[in-house]
């Protein structure tokens, strides 16, 4: 995997390292962080997610970045994108989402890491659109959609084909933003 790296404000948005599994394997562990999701992640479910995240890396020479915090140099989540591989209306987009330790919440730190992944997508990809799914009932991070200028579209709108049709996480919404003119 490339080495890659960004910085903002307060973030240095990177390629992952070794020593970001074990407060990774944490987080996923973190009923609160994984509250929208089906399960918990075990720590080998979550070294098999940074597995994929490097992959995608290979793959498309970007992907989901890790994210430190420039004053502690503490691994505190993820941002960056992704592309759609279930079924549903974006297979195939490219889309951007977050995962951030619970002790860095409404610090405005997702913002800040999605809005310098938004920047660099639109400056160094011919990207011509992104998108942003999460269960219907997911109100922060719906939020923050808006709050990047992604826009709802109903017509995207689907029942998660991995989880169970009961779960009130089952029903996803779709946000989009097309490239700036």
């Amino acid at each position: 995997m490339a080495d890659f790296r960004l910085e903002s404000e307060r973030l240095i948005l990177r390629s992952w390292q070794e020593a970001d599994r074990e407060a990774f394997a944490a987080m996923n562990a973190d009923p609160e962080v994984m509250r929208y999701f089906p399960a918990l992640q075990s720590r080998e479910q979550s070294d098999a997610s940074v597995a994929r995240f490097r992959t995608h890396f290979d793959d498309y020479g970007f992907g989901l970045f890790a994210l430190e915090e420039k004053s502690s140099g503490a691994f505190i989540g993820f941002t960056g994108f992704q592309t759609v591989a279930i079924e549903c209306p974006i297979k195939g987009d490219l889309e951007i989402g977050w995962r951030l330790a619970r002790t860095h919440w409404r610090r405005g730190l997702a913002f800040e890491a999605a809005s310098a992944c938004l920047d660099w997508l639109w400056h160094e990809t011919g990207s011509p659109r992104v998108v942003s799914m999460t269960a219907a009932i997911n109100t922060p991070s719906i939020g923050l959609m808006e709050k990047l200028g992604l826009d709802h579209q109903p017509v995207l709108d689907f029942r998660h084909p991995g989880i169970d049709s009961a779960s009130p996480i089952n029903h996803h919404v779709v946000h989009v933003k097309d490239r700036p003119s």
